[in-house]
């Protein structure tokens, strides 16, 4: 299968494309390589993607739908969509909220348009996030919890692109899945909150205390005992 990948130099998407590529499928991946976190990380994943004979890449925003829709006429043999690209981070929010209505609401309209173009669509798959729990109190989350109080502008554009999905989905018949993400993280992962990137060989040990021992010996801080996760903030 050839599957449309947006965010494919991102943490997640770089991990999705490189498990799709082992299988067997074909991979057009397209991200803007933006400088909300060091561009090099990126840059390094797509150069592991690249050996793949499977993977094609664009530079690309989600959110030029001229650009996005000429490269569908360029892949005709596409019949999936998972996208994974947005501007994440919910500090950064405060900073530049245009940038999360332009790459997280119109970048996802963009798509689900995209994804109405290709023929024969099996699936377009979507990344939300636990974010959109907001004020929400009931432990453990569920997917039938209320989810109209975002407490961040993250959230709020998170769940409007929930909307959006289950929209198209009635609209068109648009098989529709969103993945509502808590924290990820693993190989590969970015620099971000105070922790370093970790990549696969790197020597590290962990203590009760909640600290690793990095390359080279270094401390590294990943977390404290005692401390409890803001679900909110994911």
């Amino acid at each position: 299968m050839s599957i449309l990948l947006t965010g494919a130099a991102g943490f997640i998407g770089f991990h999705v494309a490189k498990a799709l590529l082992e299988r067997g499928d074909r991979v057009v991946g397209i991200d803007n390589l933006n400088g909300y976190y060091d561009v090099r990380l990126k840059e390094a994943r797509l150069a592991l993607l690249r050996a793949y004979p499977g993977f094609a890449f664009a530079k690309l925003d989600v959110s030029d739908r001229d650009g996005v829709f000429a490269l569908l006429e360029h892949h005709k043999e596409l019949r999936s969509v998972i996208h994974l690209a947005a501007q994440a981070g919910v500090r950064y929010s405060l900073e530049n909220p245009y940038a999360y209505i332009d790459a997280n609401v119109m970048g996802t309209l963009v798509m689900l348009e995209a994804a109405r173009r290709i023929d024969r669509l099996t699936a377009i798959t979507y990344a939300s996030s636990s974010s959109v729990y907001g004020a929400n109190r009931k432990q453990p989350f569920s997917v039938e919890d209320p989810v109209e109080l975002p407490v961040s502008l993250y959230a709020a554009t998170k769940r409007s692109c929930e909307l959006l999905a289950r929209t198209y989905s009635h609209l068109y018949g648009l098989p529709a899945t969103g993945l509502r993400f808590f924290t990820v993280y693993g190989p590969w992962g970015a620099a971000r909150h105070g922790r370093l990137p970790v990549h696969p060989g790197d020597p590290c040990r962990t203590t009760n205390q909640g600290l690793q021992r990095g390359p080279n010996g270094a401390r590294l801080h990943l977390y404290r005992r005692h401390c409890r996760r803001d679900h909110r903030g994911a």
